[in-house]
């Protein structure tokens, strides 16, 4: 059975547990990671750093991590050059989760403390 990228459910799902272990490495270190290296790094399937399949993936893992309570995962990756921080999805989906959005780079630095804190600590 496939998704509607044409990639099949066994594969979306590799591709997505690969996604969490990349950025759970990223926020244990506290650091972050462009979009195009964290494309590259994703083996299981080929997903392209600015496409949809790359913002549906994102955003079904940062819901995952928030349901846990460890807080919105993928606030760790942000634009590799310019502003460097996270993409308009980013902010959408925080919005969506209920995050109050006014002021976005307070919202993105105390999303970013609390995945950092939570990473850096397991041990």
């Amino acid at each position: 059975m496939a998704n509607y990228f044409d990639i099949s459910d066994a594969d979306w799902q590799r591709g997505k547990v690969e996604m969490r272990e990349i950025l759970c490495g990223v926020a244990s270190k506290r650091a972050m990671i462009p979009y195009s290296e964290l494309a590259k790094q994703i083996k299981p399937i080929k997903i392209e750093p600015f496409e949809s399949q790359m913002a549906e993936m994102l955003g079904e893992v940062s819901e995952e991590e928030d349901d846990a309570g460890r807080g919105l995962l993928t606030v760790i990756v942000v634009h590799k050059s310019g502003d460097m921080e996270p993409g308009t999805g980013f902010f959408d989906l925080a919005a969506k989760r209920g995050r109050d959005t006014s002021d976005k780079m307070k919202l993105w630095v105390a999303e970013l403390h609390k995945v950092h804190g939570y990473w850096a600590n397991q041990k």
